[in-house]
């Protein structure tokens, strides 16, 4: 007998099949997450190894990039006014927040903080990136090469910017990827979304590093031929394209602006007295050889691509590393006729720009293999990791597609060789130590013990009372004491400075100069009421001096008077 309840007719619609393409979409945005976890691994467990061991803070450059972050939010005069002129100011405003916690600024997590969340980034942008041309087995030689360098690992638990500018350069690419593959579909919905995401990545780029500024303007170069071919420019994608530019325009005017507003000259960041042609004149000798590529393209060239490669594989492997990119970027041109490169091709830029700013902008880079025999600036080699790492998969990807028509079950050994190789070079270049920690570490040797003394002088000081102190130099002793910059009259606070140099026992309880510096100059045309307290001098340091004001209100208190 049929029941005859309440049974109600399934109104329910039967699911939609998904097409080919949402299932790709899908496939590859799962595959990105992993490589983006896979990533966040290496990362962790990089920090893991080297936090214990005090290495966030062998650069002083990232000693310093904390200092303008902290400045932002502590200082006498807090605010944009802090950024500075010479170093751009994103990274600075990306490790604000961090930066506010006095322990992470002291123990450098503030710098970690950032730049780790853009190395996990990179990783994933880079393998979806190279998946775009390459299958699996080519993306997964690219995204290991890179991810496991270990230079980049250190770099990335550090304040540096590198980290931070690599991620911009994977992630405009491939939003210019997709603005290209849509429009080439005729999807100008596609093309209108991706184009202004990769506007707002190369703003940050103009914003962190000046060879950003040339990677935006070949990207628009790229983003007009694109359009002026599909002759799309009454479409979403032609509005797009009017937005970008206006986008690429606006960034660099108003660094212009900033610096002709603050420092009274436009151009203050490329001729300012804290310029790299203003440091280049005051550190060259009379009459002493230039730094090597200095006016010569050649051998500036010689000595990038040198720090470039001995940053990513041993040194008695650099031209073989050099050879394959080529070779594998040959193989990418080749394939250039089903499908669109020129994303591809904008990762050489860095060699480029480098090569110019060594030969003609008074950016030395030394390595220990040549002459000077030193370490300087050798982490802008860094920038060839993405395109040593697609070059290396496109040549896999190659070698594998003859080895399949042939020997198809060979065909994997192919990748497994692969995989191997690149444990092996991480293990090697981890065991002789990486060129930028290298760097890192013989250029602390005498900075970090006179710190840590200076830190320890600081220490003694009562916590009450402000101090007059140039603080470009050695700011680390201050992070490392955890001192207020709020507490100091320094050189960026703009309305306290010049007078309290004028009268410097007046205007703080205690005074510090440094060999020749402002101060100093300060205290010796005007001594009166200073008593001198301590002096702090160490190997190739300057030597440092304290002075406790009688005539500041602070140093009476002080003094019992």
């Amino acid at each position: 007998m049929r029941s005859s309840g309440n049974s109600r007719t399934s109104t329910k619609q039967p699911r939609r099949q998904e097409s080919s393409a949402e299932l790709q979409s899908r496939s590859l945005r799962h595959e990105t997450i992993f490589a983006a976890v896979v990533a966040a691994l290496f990362s962790v467990l990089a920090f893991g190894y080297c936090f214990p061991r005090n290495m966030l803070l062998l650069y002083g450059d990232a000693v310093a990039h904390l200092h303008i972050a902290r400045r932002l939010i502590d200082s006498l005069n807090p605010g944009i006014r802090q950024i500075g002129s010479v170093w751009l100011p994103f990274p600075h405003l990306l490790m604000m927040p961090f930066a506010a916690r006095m322990a992470w600024w002291q123990n450098g997590i503030a710098g970690a903080i950032p730049s780790m969340t853009c190395y996990v980034l990179s990783v994933a942008g880079l393998w979806r990136l190279a998946r775009y041309w390459l299958r699996p087995a080519g993306a997964v030689v690219a995204a290991l090469f890179f991810a496991l360098n270990p230079g980049l690992l250190y770099m990335q638990t550090t304040a540096m910017n590198e980290p931070v500018f690599l991620c911009q350069m994977i992630w405009a690419a491939l939003f210019l990827m997709a603005y290209l593959r849509g429009l080439a579909e005729g999807n100008h919905r596609l093309a209108g979304r991706a184009l202004p995401a990769c506007g707002v990545v190369l703003v940050t780029a103009i914003y962190t590093r000046y060879d950003g500024w040339i990677f935006a303007c070949i990207v628009w170069f790229i983003a007009l031929h694109a359009l002026w071919r599909s002759r799309a420019w009454k479409s979403r994608a032609g509005g797009a394209f009017i937005l970008f530019t206006a986008m690429l325009i606006t960034a660099p005017t108003l660094w212009f602006a900033w610096n002709a507003r603050q420092y009274g000259d436009w151009l203050d960041f490329m001729r300012g007295p804290y310029s790299a042609k203003a440091i280049d004149a005051r550190t060259s000798t009379p009459g002493a050889p230039h730094y090597p590529g200095w006016h010569s393209m050649r051998v500036a060239a010689l000595y990038y691509l040198k720090s470039a490669e001995m940053g990513a594989v041993p040194v008695r492997w650099g031209n073989r590393l050099l050879f394959l990119v080529i070779a594998g970027s040959i193989a990418a041109i080749l394939q250039s006729r089903r499908q669109n490169i020129s994303p591809f091709l904008l990762l050489w830029v860095p060699p480029l720009f480098y090569t110019y700013s060594v030969a003609w902008s008074s950016v030395p880079i030394f390595i220990p293999l040549w002459w000077p025999h030193s370490w300087y600036n050798t982490r802008y080699g860094m920038e060839m990791l993405p395109i040593f790492g697609l070059s290396l998969g496109f040549l896999v990807a190659w070698l594998m597609g003859l080895t399949e028509k042939r020997w198809p079950r060979q065909a994997p050994l192919i990748l497994l060789a692969s995989m191997v190789l690149i444990i092996l070079d991480c293990s090697a270049l981890m065991r002789s130590t990486p060129l930028v920690l290298r760097e890192a570490i013989e250029n602390s040797r005498t900075r970090i013990p006179f710190e840590a003394a200076y830190a320890r002088a600081l220490d003694q000081l009562p916590p009450e009372g402000m101090i007059l102190v140039w603080t470009s130099d050695h700011i680390g002793a201050f992070q490392r004491a955890g001192i207020p910059l709020r507490r100091t009259i320094n050189e960026s606070d703009y309305y306290q400075w010049k007078p309290a140099l004028e009268h410097p026992a007046q205007s703080a309880a205690f005074v510090i100069t440094a060999d020749h510096d402002a101060v100093a100059q300060a205290v010796e045309a005007h001594p009166q009421g200073l008593t001198l307290m301590n002096i702090v001098c160490s190997t190739d340091q300057p030597c440092v001096r304290f002075y406790r004001s009688n005539l500041s209100a602070a140093g009476d208190r002080i003094s019992g008077k």
